[in-house]
């Protein structure tokens, strides 16, 4: 089974920091990084798209993704 999940955050070394540890964590980028502009807070936004297949398991929309 595949797992899909968005991150999303400010463009800083956090949102990085939180890509970067989904990767070693085993999952995989999926498709370009997405940025977007937020003139009211006047920040740049990313997005990464991220997937990780598994195995033997049913999914359970109750589960958190991280705990996957």
């Amino acid at each position: 089974m595949k797992l899909y999940r968005f991150l999303t955050g400010p463009d800083d070394a956090a949102f990085c920091h939180r890509v970067t540890a989904a990767l070693n964590d085993g999952w995989e980028l999926h498709g370009s990084p997405s940025l977007t502009y937020n003139a009211t807070t006047s920040q740049v936004m990313c997005g990464q798209a991220v997937t990780k297949t598994i195995h033997g398991r049913d999914y359970d929309p109750a589960k958190k993704l991280t705990e996957q």
